[in-house]
């Protein structure tokens, strides 16, 4: 009690703040924590360390045999499920990408993903005989550097030398500021790359040096051409581009890398050519070639367009699906299991970004890629968002009007497998994708969205050192506060992430720790001598029962022996 009495108000007011101000560093360090490794640092610590010395055992744990055939099965399968594909609709840097830099200040294309870009042209662009050619041999150094103004530097230095046709592609990707002015230099780009096509197909077969040659000519060309057909396409001339890409099609059949047929899927939907997409569709969509969104969201609209113009929750209510709008509603379920992140983009529930250079299949990546060019088709064909949106999510406007046999085919994101349970169509949907996505796509972060929450947690600040004797405890909160909004401001982009992963535990109790504690905090700060009364009745009726006991061993054990216990 003598200890009790001589607190001061300053030393709860001192208390209370140092356990918020610590409480709070601990939420954020558990929110950082969470948003990168998607688990809470406390939780995995408790399991990987405590857990052992309290004696728990994981009854699951497979033998060290099986453990390691599981290992290697898994990694086999999360290298192929997590494999970055080059996007076949990806926009051109200098024409689109840079406009929008230059509009908005923002960076559309993460460092990871031009890094992998850059691999590409080196993959595609360069080969071991380009030290003989001096233009080529400045190229291949070109495609290496990371500062744009130096590629195109470089570029127009091998032009000075001969008519290279990867200096063209250089420039027209990154320098030119129109689809216009890509597109002539495209062109010129071609007739240089047809001359070393020409000429390299002529000696592939005089050693593997010639053959390297002609492969990578082979694929200027065909990068070429592609290019061209997507200026065409983007300038309006719809017919001349899917012409174009039907004739590289047939040129070069093997060359499916490039994925061009999801270029003539979308310049086809544009045409509304839907007898030349469902031909497309039979020719791709089979089981033993690999599966995107494109493919499988297309084949969606091409079934929901044959009934969702006539299609309501009413009707089908009271004589049931027709087989018609049961392959419609089973198609969206096969296209939603292969990507769940498509629907929310088509519905517009969630705002679109520019799409990567690259996109990770089944990820969100690749639902902004897809969505981004063909929201436009999918609104064209009256009905079909609603029957999407009807069936994705087993909306309850939509439920409300159905019969009850006919829910399960209502709730197509609710069929879709977890990552640990069994696929129904395809693979269990990866764990992989959130990482792989955080990489790919700019979730930079603007600050200017947070000005209303500044002003609020500055006006608390203020509230807790207005009288001047609490400045430090002050600086404290403004700086803890400032910190989290540095770390977690508004989100450029959010990752759309599936399964939805709730938040730890952990994370929930510092929160409410932190709250409670500078709650307090303010509280002794007002009405000091109140909250002392309060935190010594309180502090008297915690110690209440060990005094209790002490008082209880005072009375059994002798004066004497107890003094001496007391001196030790």
């Amino acid at each position: 009690s003598m200890f009790l009495n001589t607190l001061t108000p300053k030393f709860y007011v001192a208390l209370t703040g140092t356990s918020s101000l610590i409480s709070g560093l601990i939420l954020i360090f558990e929110w950082w924590y969470f948003r990168k490794y998607g688990t809470s640092f406390i939780e995995q610590v408790s399991v990987s360390h405590l857990r052992p010395l309290l004696g728990g055992v994981d009854n699951s744990a497979p033998s060290a045999a099986n453990a390691a055939n599981g290992e290697a099965d898994s990694s086999r399968q999360s290298v192929s499920e997590c494999k970055v594909w080059r996007n076949p609709l990806n926009l051109f840097r200098g024409a689109e990408y840079n406009r929008y830099t230059w509009v908005t200040g923002r960076e559309p294309l993460t460092y990871y993903d031009m890094n992998l870009s850059a691999q590409d042209h080196q993959t595609f662009f360069t080969c071991d005989t380009d030290h003989l050619r001096p233009a080529d041999a400045i190229m291949q150094k070109a495609w290496r550097e990371r500062n744009p103004q130096a590629r195109i530097s470089a570029a127009h230095e091998a032009l000075e030398l001969n008519e290279c046709a990867t200096a063209y592609i250089l420039l027209a990707e990154e320098e030119a500021t129109t689809i216009v002015e890509a597109e002539k230099l495209f062109k010129q780009a071609l007739k240089a790359g047809e001359g070393c096509y020409r000429r390299s197909q002529q000696l592939q077969h005089h050693g593997a040096q010639y053959e390297a040659q002609h492969r990578r000519d082979t694929n200027v060309l065909v990068y070429i051409k592609r290019r061209l057909a997507m200026c065409a396409r983007k300038l309006g001339r719809t017919r001349e581009a899917v012409k174009m890409m039907r004739d590289l099609m047939k040129e070069f059949p093997l060359l499916s890398m490039f994925n061009i047929h999801e270029n003539l899927l979308e310049a086809l939907l544009e045409l509304q050519a839907y007898a030349d997409v469902q031909a497309v569709l039979a020719k791709y969509d089979d089981i033993s070639l690999p599966k995107s969104a494109t493919i499988c969201y297309t084949a969606a609209l091409l079934k929901a367009r044959a009934v969702s113009d006539k299609f309501s929750p009413e009707a089908a209510s009271r004589r049931g699906l027709s087989t018609a709008e049961m392959n419609a509603v089973e198609a969206i379920h096969r296209a939603v299991e292969f990507n769940p992140h498509v629907p929310k983009y088509l519905l517009e529930m969630k705002s679109l970004i520019l799409p990567p250079e690259h996109i990770l299949k089944r990820g969100d990546s690749e639902a902004i890629a897809y969505a981004f060019f063909h929201l436009q088709h999918w609104k064209r064909v009256e009905g079909a968002l609603n029957l999407l949106h009807c069936t994705w999510e087993g909306s309850n406007e939509c439920l409300a009007h159905t019969h009850s046999c006919l829910v399960f085919f209502f709730a197509a994101f609710r069929m879709i497998p977890y990552p640990l349970e069994k696929g129904h169509l395809f693979y269990p949907y990866p764990i992989c994708t959130e990482t792989a996505d955080r990489e790919l796509l700019p979730c930079t972060f603007s600050f200017s969205c947070h000005w209303r929450q500044g002003i609020v947690y500055l006006s608390l600040v203020l509230v807790i050192a207005f009288d001047g004797k609490n400045v430090v405890w002050g600086f404290g909160y403004f700086f803890t506060y400032s910190a989290f909004f540095l770390l977690f401001p508004a989100a450029f982009h959010e990752v759309s992430v599936y399964p939805k992963k709730e938040l730890p535990f952990f994370i929930l109790f510092t929160a409410g720790l932190c709250s409670f504690t500078a709650m307090l905090a303010l509280l002794t700060h007002q009405f000091p001598e109140l909250m002392g009364v309060f935190a010594k009745a309180f502090l008297s009726t915690l110690f209440a029962p060990l005094n209790f006991v002490m008082e209880k061993v005072e009375s059994i054990l002798p004066s004497s022996l107890w003094h001496q216990l007391t001196r030790i």
